[in-house]
């Protein structure tokens, strides 16, 4: 049987170790870590890793920090992604987006939420862990992600089958508004292609314009748009165009490529392959006899490593009454004395490769918020990195009593 889980314990050392948090936070988002430029936030954090008393801390070839805690046989992991998506608009900043803010309540800066809040409360739940010893038959892997912004998913493929790491159960730390979401849609990055002739444009029937034959496209994709799957729990599936491009001698001259790219939101029921056949069916497509075709990923890693893959993010979700979702439970209401909320993400996570991919069960609780990811003045709450850290420290004894049963 697993210990009994000292509740009001873990929750002391968690409002203890707030001040520790904030300032490992603010340490990580003064560094600028968009993906594949992680190298010095994965350094710093492997150094907080070993301050606080991680049984063993790496860097693996890609460039994943991985913090082990505990030498139990059965696995459990915690996931943050450590890239950051860039500022956009410095002018729509009220505070700069490295240096950050803080006030009594929040702090302001880029990757507060999405993610570095997380990483920051699962590296004190380790020490929480440490210091009221809590390990038991667990092995507890804490890691830090790189090139989740790029290609969500992407670490988990090479963790999962170049590492052979395959843990018992995942918990993502995207934010949640330390809520319990067991899921969300998947999606794919799509590519239309048109091909066209050029000409002089002084004289444009003697070519063949690739933009007026993407043009009945979109509006076909636009009809399209309205007609996909939905689902009880995730939702509607979604489509919209988010680029295009095009090719052409000149501004005087007819184009003779247009290309668009397609982000495609699946939801449950809904498959890769039938995504594309919906797209390749439609009469303009067919008319203009367009390329329809998946995108690739295959940019380096910080460390030189490069692990290509289809831009094909799965759906996924689990039950309600998973064990994933009754340990979180067990965890929250022996924390807050209340039932937690269980919900869903609207964006993706790694969870597309760990559990759609892979099929090893994923849970959500972190700090932060979503309408904070990729927005100007990107804030987190003091209190969430306190909740977190109390949970995450909480989540593996409460693991093992679900399973024990």
């Amino acid at each position: 049987m697993a210990k009994p889980i000292p509740f009001s314990d873990i929750l002391k050392l968690a409002e203890r170790y707030q001040p520790e948090m904030t300032r490992f936070l603010r340490d990580m988002v003064a560094i600028p870590s968009e993906s594949c430029d992680e190298k010095r936030v994965a350094h710093r954090i492997k150094q907080e890793m070993e301050k606080v008393g991680f049984d063993k801390v790496e860097i693996d070839p890609m460039g994943n920090v991985l913090g082990y805690i505990g030498h139990g046989p059965r696995l459990l992991a915690m996931d943050a992604h450590i890239d950051t998506v860039g500022v956009g608009n410095i002018n729509n900043w009220t505070f700069d987006p490295y240096l950050g803010m803080e006030d009594d309540e929040v702090i302001g800066g880029r990757g507060t939420s999405d993610q570095e809040g997380g990483m920051a409360s699962m590296v004190y739940a380790g020490k929480i862990i440490k210091e009221l010893g809590l390990e038991d038959e667990y092995q507890l892997l804490v890691t830090g992600t790189v090139q989740e912004e790029d290609c969500d998913g992407l670490c988990w493929q090479y963790l999962i089958e170049q590492s052979n790491i395959r843990p018992e159960f995942v918990v993502s730390t995207e934010p949640t508004d330390c809520r319990i979401y067991r899921g969300h849609r998947g999606r794919m990055e799509i590519r239309v292609e048109v091909e066209g002739i050029s000409c002089h444009g002084s004289a444009p029937e003697r070519g063949d314009n690739a933009i007026f034959k993407m043009a009945p496209i979109l509006l076909e994709l636009q009809s399209l748009a309205d007609r996909l799957g939905n689902d009880e729990f995730l939702g509607k599936g979604t489509l919209t165009v988010s680029e295009i491009f095009f090719t052409s001698p000149s501004r005087c001259a007819v184009a003779d490529s247009c290309a668009i790219s397609i982000d495609r939101r699946l939801t449950w029921g809904e498959s890769w392959e039938g995504a594309l056949q919906e797209i390749r069916a439609l009469p303009a497509v067919q008319k203009a006899q367009a390329k329809v075709l998946l995108y690739q990923y295959d940019r380096p890693s910080w460390t030189g490593l490069t692990y290509p893959t289809e831009c094909y993010f799965p759906t996924w979700k689990v039950a309600e009454d998973h064990f994933t979702v009754r340990a979180l439970t067990t965890a929250y209401q022996g924390l807050f004395k209340q039932q937690p909320t269980v919900d869903k993400w609207t964006f993706s996570t790694n969870g597309v490769s760990i559990m759609g991919r892979h099929g090893i069960p994923v849970i959500g609780f972190g700090p932060g918020k979503e309408p904070e990811a990729h927005a100007p003045n990107e804030k987190t709450w003091k209190s969430h990195l306190v909740t977190c850290a109390a949970m995450y420290a909480a989540i593996p004894l409460a693991w093992l009593q679900q399973t024990d049963r």
